[in-house]
């Protein structure tokens, strides 16, 4: 099993969870205080991007559902 899972919740946030860095466009780390869990936001909503804040709840609509991708262009 990989050591990091990301939950795509139904009508929310990317939920992350395990060993996992976030980092900025520049490489820079975001400071995660010991955080094994964080949830990103998905909706563009967010005061706390890329954290989720909640500000989705209402906006969003996405079962949330998984599939197979088609497969890759060589």
């Amino acid at each position: 099993m990989a050591s990091t899972k990301i939950t795509v919740n139904p009508n929310g946030s990317l939920k992350v969870e395990g060993d996992f860095e976030i980092v900025d466009r520049h490489g820079k780390a975001y400071g995660l205080q010991g955080r094994t869990i964080v949830s990103l936001c998905r909706c563009g909503m967010s005061a706390n991007k890329p954290f989720c804040d909640g500000a989705h709840r209402g906006h969003l609509e996405h079962d949330a559902e998984a599939f197979d991708l088609p497969p890759r262009k060589a």
